[in-house]
């Protein structure tokens, strides 16, 4: 088997001997949970900002604002900085997180940043669910917000590095499909919650949290770090143990001997940030680095998300009825995944991207024109039962399609194209990037709702129909690319290739391959 190759588009690539055995599951499993507790941030926030005993006792002159509204622009209903200022200090901690993300996995690895984040979550959420006044939950807040920036950098690296290339892209789709679960407990915890008499019903999601980030804490204790994060801190012995254990097969010395090869290029970059962006030699990481993320964030997805009670409320649902809804596309968030999970190693990736991107800018175009129909540019009056029913219908298309496209591949393509030289650094800007402008998005829409009304669904709707463009012309097809081979991609795409500067690294890799093979026999 080794030295077997696979046909891709008339491209030969590497495979390596293996297959997915339980334990490269279960560790992609526990990797995977960091989307949880990011997605469930998302859902808590949303139901948080809607819930009236939550209001009273941190936001009491809002609350009151909104109580002295009689008849409101159902557009500027919830336009309050200082309560998207809450919203947004998560994600605004988690870009600075980030930042630190990228020395930790290279100095500790993969496994224990993913135990450092989760402690600090598990800190922030019993902090959050036992404040008294604002400080105090501001403090949970960034705690949070710190570990959810620090183990979002590390969980897609890890799953990337441990899963095998053949089925990378449905491990790593595990991530999204966390995140998709932990919006959707979030907004069933929250609706559980309002049930609760005396005002404290809140306090049981802010908590509520602290249970996914404990499973990875204790879960990172059992897994092993990956193959490429023991060679790169010179731990080889460990290195080859593991790659044979997660590959369920004896002989890894080709894969070992291009992870080895790969580190050595590693080492000789002294500083990963510089070499990323002045190096020249990673214009196509560092632009999809850049622009993935930043796009993800413009599809308009976290407005649906943050403030679908918010929105739903808005358009004129009760109280009861706007959660509901809420858990409605939630579960279309989650199954949806399973569509990523099935079809991304299959179809590929860029096949999704495009599909997906269609299906949500006809939904937001459609979105837009009900509400608009309804509420015109006044924003006043309800909304009828028949236009609530089918907004929903659509936010419901459009999340759909969200979730086998731009939500798993955001997270997916980023992890699994960047080399080993840069890719700590890489990852915390595509994650520093996703993470500021969730937290700009979320500062700044409840404004834009107010000033652009039914228009704001077609300023995301224009963004998406850009960011489709930039995929359908400029990304390659990475799928059962080895992560280590993925130079090869873009050498052979019609525009990068001009930008890809080959410093004759093979010569020198094949030469260390066969000083390793030398000094194993």
């Amino acid at each position: 088997m080794p030295g077997a190759v696979i046909v891709h588009h008339h491209t030969r690539y590497k495979t390596y001997p293996g297959e997915v055995t339980g334990i490269a599951i279960f560790s992609c499993f526990i990797a995977s949970v960091a989307g949880c507790i990011f997605g469930y941030d998302i859902g808590l926030t949303s139901g948080l900002t809607s819930t009236e005993p939550f209001l009273v006792k941190f936001f009491p002159s809002i609350y009151e604002e909104m109580k002295r509204q009689v008849v409101v622009n159902q557009y500027c209903k919830f336009d309050s900085q200082v309560l998207t200022l809450f919203s947004s200090s998560l994600f605004l901690a988690a870009t600075v997180a980030t930042f630190f993300a990228g020395p930790m996995t290279r100095a500790f690895g993969r496994k224990w940043t993913l135990f450092a984040a989760a402690s600090a979550y598990v800190v922030g959420a019993c902090i959050g669910g036992v404040s008294v006044n604002f400080p105090m939950l501001l403090t949970g807040r960034v705690l949070v917000g710190s570990g959810v920036g620090i183990s979002i950098q590390a969980a897609p690296l890890y799953i990337s590095e441990v899963a095998p290339a053949q089925q990378r892209g449905m491990l790593n789709i595990l991530f999204q499909l966390m995140i998709t679960v932990g919006i959707l407990t979030a907004n069933m915890t929250n609706y559980l919650a309002s049930k609760v008499s005396g005002g404290w019903g809140w306090r049981i999601p802010v908590t509520f949290g602290a249970i996914p980030a404990a499973v990875i804490a204790l879960g990172a204790l059992a897994i092993p770090d990956t193959p490429a994060s023991l060679v790169e801190r010179g731990d080889t012995a460990t290195a080859r143990k593991t790659l044979s254990q997660i590959r369920g097969v004896g002989d890894v010395r080709e894969e070992f001997d291009d992870l080895a090869a790969a580190s050595e290029d590693a080492k000789a970059v002294q500083c990963p940030w510089r070499e990323l962006f002045f190096g020249g030699k990673y214009k196509p990481q560092l632009t999809f680095a850049l622009l993935i993320p930043f796009f993800q964030q413009l599809t308009g997805i976290n407005v649906i998300m943050f403030y679908a009670p918010v929105l739903f409320k808005t358009v004129g649902f009760k109280q009861n009825a706007t959660l509901v809804s809420s858990v409605i596309t939630g579960l279309v968030n989650v199954f949806s995944t399973f569509v990523a999970i099935a079809t991304a190693d299959k179809i590929g990736r860029r096949a999704l991207f495009l599909q997906g991107g269609t299906q949500m800018i006809i939904s937001q175009i459609l979105v837009g024109t009900f509400i608009g129909l309804q509420f015109g540019m006044s924003g006043t009056g309800d909304i009828s039962e028949q236009y609530a029913m089918c907004i929903v219908l659509f936010v419901c298309v459009y999340v759909a399609g969200f979730a086998w496209s731009w939500g798993p591949m955001g997270w997916l393509v980023p992890s699994e194209i960047y080399p080993l030289a840069v890719r700590s650094a890489a990852m915390s800007v595509t994650v520093a990037v996703n993470m500021f402008f969730t937290a700009f998005i979320g500062q700044i829409f409840l404004t834009l709702l107010c000033h652009l009304r039914f228009g704001l669904f077609y300023f995301f709707g224009a963004w998406v129909l850009l960011m489709t463009l930039f995929i359908a012309m400029l990304l390659p097809e990475t799928k059962s690319v080895p992560v280590e081979e993925m130079a090869h991609v873009w050498k052979k795409h019609w525009f990068w290739r001009k930008f890809v500067i080959d410093t004759g690294n093979d010569a020198r890799n094949a030469e260390m391959r066969k000083r390793i093979a030398l000094e194993m026999s």
